[in-house]
């Protein structure tokens, strides 16, 4: 992995195309981080089964045709690693990326916070239905007072930010170049925020705000680092073997709404996690009750009146959100986590099969290659099924 900063990328442009493709593989060098800790000598080994995927084809609105190639090209994809049954049926990287390099997975990040949340719920260390507030009460004179951390883990606030409070969050995340002098603090954005509020447990609402707000609520109710966490719970009893860490602001509070970077390898071993109900072989990592929480108990209602129903309606009006992850209702189940810029994880059980896919969309949302990429998800499952 290069470790020379281009003196062209920098905290102002690193999600800015062209600079993007090489600052998401390159993070360390962009901003500080808390590492996590793998586990190399024993990981959650991938045998290699390949697919011929020769009769992958994608049609465009247009009636043109992508085939394999011209997908992951249309798409910007950096890496793509499909699962089935366990195995690599096909994997492939492009743009710098490889097999030991750490990739930014940006909100998919939140998937991942969310399975820490049932974890610790598990051990009894989290208590889903309390107040946000009997964790962080730095915040009961904030729009987020009365809100439960199940009302942070399925985008159900009330908390509304308007453009000012949007800066403001921005600026204390640490992903923006600030004025000399300044800090990135998000424990103080959200004591001093002045966001709105409407009644909590209304329709689907995304504010990246409330999953970094968990992430300090979940740090508070352990006494620990979400870093030292995540390592010790999840990373590497999964048997993540690569480099892994998270963004942290000045002050060291973790990005949980957006700043994992792992190995593609080791995002699509979290998908095999899902895929297996929470367990690696006979060891259960998360509570497989929490997996099916995910599956069943997101309220259908609350996305179908939510702000992204009528974006997602060209591929399904039959979806939920649950504890940070998408869930398509439409046989096949399909289980997903999503970040800006092409960063997904697909888990679809009934065919047998996890998609891992790190890109540098040059739009933080691109309507076509979100649309593209679930047609390609459907498309690789029915050269899998055709392949026996």
């Amino acid at each position: 992995m290069s470790t020379d900063l281009p003196s062209s990328a920098d905290l102002s442009n690193w999600r800015t195309a062209p600079f993007s493709r090489w600052a998401f593989r390159n993070i360390r060098s962009i901003l500080p981080v808390a590492d996590i800790e793998s586990a190399p000598g024993s990981a959650w080994p991938f045998a290699a089964r390949p697919c011929s995927f020769d009769s992958f084809g994608l049609r465009l609105p247009n009636g043109s045709m992508l085939d394999l190639q011209g997908f992951l090209k249309a798409t910007a994809t950096d890496g793509l690693i499909v699962l089935h049954q366990g195995r690599i049926a096909y994997e492939y990287y492009d743009g710098g990326l490889d097999r030991d390099t750490p990739h930014i997975l940006m909100s998919a990040t939140k998937s991942i916070t969310g399975l820490m949340a049932g974890i610790l719920a598990g051990r009894g260390e989290l208590d889903i239905d309390a107040e946000v507030t009997s964790y962080v009460p730095e915040v009961a004179g904030t729009a987020y007072r009365g809100a439960t951390i199940r009302q942070l883990l399925d985008m159900r606030t009330g908390v509304v930010l308007d453009a000012g409070a949007l800066q403001a969050y921005a600026d204390a995340s640490g992903w923006e170049a600030l004025a000399p002098g300044a800090s990135a603090d998000l424990h103080s954005f959200y004591e001093t925020m002045r966001a709105k509020a409407v009644p909590h447990g209304g329709p689907f609402a995304y504010v990246s705000a409330n999953t970094d707000l968990l992430g300090w609520a979940i740090e508070r109710a352990t006494g620990r680092s979400f870093a030292s966490l995540v390592g010790t719970l999840l990373w590497k009893p999964l048997g993540a073997s690569g480099e892994t860490f998270i963004t942290v602001d000045a002050k060291g509070a973790p990005r949980c709404t957006g700043g994992f970077c792992a190995t593609l390898r080791d995002f699509a071993r979290l998908g095999q996690l899902v895929l297996m109900n929470g367990w690696r072989d006979s060891t259960p990592i998360v509570p497989e009750g929490w997996i099916d929480d995910i599956r069943h108990n997101g309220d259908t209602e609350a996305w179908r009146e939510g702000q992204w129903a009528g974006s997602f309606a060209s591929i399904s009006r039959n979806m939920h959100y649950r504890s940070g992850w998408y869930v398509i209702d439409d046989a096949p189940q399909l289980l997903f986590a999503m970040g800006i810029h092409g960063q997904n994880l697909f888990v679809d059980a009934a065919s047998e099969m996890v998609i891992a896919k790190v890109s540098s969309w040059a739009q933080p949302v691109e309507g076509q290659s979100i649309w593209l990429t679930h047609k390609a998800v459907a498309e690789f499952a029915r050269c899998l099924a055709g392949a026996g």
